[in-house]
Formats: C-alpha cells, structure tokens, sequence
C-alpha cells in the first residue's frame, strides 16, 4: 500500500471515530414532571428539584432530561398528561401533589414514580408501607393537608380570638378536601368555633365566596392546602387586604407576598429529597428498596406590616414561636 493511501485510509477512519463514539453513546434518560399547578409558582421548589439531582451527579441537559407537564389547577387533565408522560417512556415519573400522584400511579405499574406529596401515601393506596413501599412508587411527604389543619386553625384563633365565626375555603375537586374539613369541624368544635365552609374551583368562585363569607359576617378565613388556591395567592391576598380579613394558608409565600401568616412544611426541602431519590432510581434502584421519607420541617411566618393595615395586634407569645416575622 502506498503511503499517501495509507495516511488517507487512517484519516478517513478517525474522522469517522466520533459518529461512531456518538452512535455508541445511550440517550439521555428523560424524567416526566407531572405538577397540578403551574410552572411560574413554584421557582423555588424547581430550584430544589434540580439541586436534588445535582446531588446525585444528574444535570438537566448535560446527562439528563426533565419533560415537564402542567396541569394548571385543572386536575381533570392529570390523567391524560400522566398517559403522555408514559408514552413518551419516561425513565421515571416525579409526581407532584397528591393529585398528580394518583393519576401517575393509575397510568403505569411498570416505570418508577417518585412522589412529593402533603397526604398519606399508605390511606391514598400509593405505597402499602413507609418502610416498604412496594410496587413501583416511593417518594417523599410533607407535613400537610389535614395533618395540619387543625393547628392552622388553632394559630388564626389565637391572632384573633375575638372572631367567633370563621370561614374554610375549599377546593371540592381535591381529594384530600374531605379530610381537611373533617378535621376542621372538629377542631372548630372543640374551640367554640362557628364555621362556615365556602368552596371554590375557578378564579370567579373565590369572588363569590368572599362576598358570601362577607355576609356571613366571618372574622377570620383559613384557606385550605390546595394548589389552586396557591396559583391564586394575590387574588386571595387582595381579597383578604380590601375586607381586613385576617387569613392562613399553608404557604410561607403567602405572607411573604402580603398575607397575614403561613404555617406550612418546607416544600423546597421535600421536593429536594424527592430528586434524590429519582437520581437513584435512574441509577439502577428500585422504588419498593426505598423507603417513603418525611420532610417534618414546619415554618410559621407572620407579616406584620399586613397585620397593621388590618388592624391585628399579635400576641407577643405568639409572635415568639414565628420562623420569620416580616416587618
């Protein structure tokens, strides 16, 4: 062989080298994201996920890709964005609230789902044990929903115990709504509390169940976990501000945005924990081996500056058990 059709022949092979090595190459795994809300409300619980799959050496569009669905409040539509996610083959299925959960669950027992939720995952059927989840989901739980609805309840008698009647907004399309009254009559009970509930599922809803609540002459309003109703925090925050309504949500961004207090989990936390573990199941574990984990930080924040607009003064013993007090 000639050398000029041997130094060709070499080069012709090495330049071919990195289609062969980019050919050889697995594709990247894609990770469905399935949230009941929408993607503008939840920045800082994004940046959780991410910092969670970091942990575990994944980086979105370097070795992995998340394929993001949003049901914006519209919890009819989680079904068929579950159905996409599984013919899309998903490597896993990170579901977000117990509404996306469900669905995920129904869709696929055979690609791993790994939940972020504030309910019970053994009462909903998702997983037959913390310990030992079985099945194909595992994921992480928040302290939420009715678990902490009845001190929600209790915290908004405090700040304003001369309200004797006080109103419940409910989202009747949730499937843990049932629950969180239930254990917000009894609490209302056991307080000498009159309580009115006033459900809501559309923007419109929320007007007219203020001006009911209005008339009904309540003192106080606790919003109910939902994600709708976190999607509508500066409609419920405006409401609240142009009745002088003292109100409690679940959401720290609530009072950070101008609402009265917040008792909630850490949903940053919970949904970091929860990429951890969709980076381990990528990596080859299994989601029956990893046992349900519980995000158990709970914060209470209170705004002073909105309490002052509406006329609340705090007790002092209150306002020293406060996470974060906004002045």
């Amino acid at each position: 062989m000639r050398r000029r059709e041997f130094i060709t022949l070499i080069g012709g092979g090495a330049a071919a080298w990195p289609l062969a090595l980019s050919a050889q190459q697995p594709p990247m795994p894609v990770v469905g994201f399935l949230d009941s809300g929408s993607a503008e409300f939840y920045p800082d619980r994004l940046a959780a996920f991410r910092q969670g799959l970091k942990e575990v050496g994944y980086v979105e569009g370097e070795n992995v890709a998340l394929d993001f669905r949003w049901a914006q409040a519209r919890y009819d539509r989680l079904p068929a964005l579950a159905a996409e996610l599984v013919r899309r083959q998903a490597a896993v299925i990170f579901a977000a609230t117990i509404q996306a959960a469900l669905p995920a669950k129904a869709a696929t027992s055979t690609i791993p789902i790994v939940f972020a939720i504030g309910s019970d995952p053994v009462k909903y059927g998702l997983v037959a044990s913390f310990n030992r989840p079985g099945g194909n989901i595992t994921g992480s739980v928040w302290l939420g929903g009715s678990t902490l609805a009845a001190k929600r309840l209790e915290l908004l008698h405090e700040a304003v115990p001369g309200a004797t009647v006080v109103a419940a907004l409910v989202n009747p399309t949730n499937p843990g709504a049932e629950a969180e009254v239930r254990e917000l009559k009894e609490t209302a009970r056991a307080l000498g509390l009159q309580l009115h509930i006033s459900n809501a599922s559309t923007a419109r809803e929320i007007d007219e169940a203020f001006a009911a609540l209005i008339q009904q002459r309540a003192g106080a309003l606790l919003v109910t976990a939902d994600n709708f109703f976190f999607g509508r925090r500066d409609q419920l925050i405006v409401l609240t501000a142009r009745h002088a309504l003292p109100a409690i949500t679940q959401w720290g961004e609530f009072a950070a945005a101008g609402g009265l207090m917040s008792y909630g989990a850490s949903l940053p936390e919970a949904y970091r924990k929860a990429a951890v573990y969709v980076g381990r199941v990528l990596k080859g574990e299994k989601p029956a081996d990893l046992p349900v984990q519980q995000a158990t930080k709970v914060e209470l924040v209170i705004n002073l500056n909105t309490a002052k607009a509406i006329g609340i003064t705090f007790p002092i013993t209150l306002l020293g058990r406060a996470d974060q007090v906004i002045e």
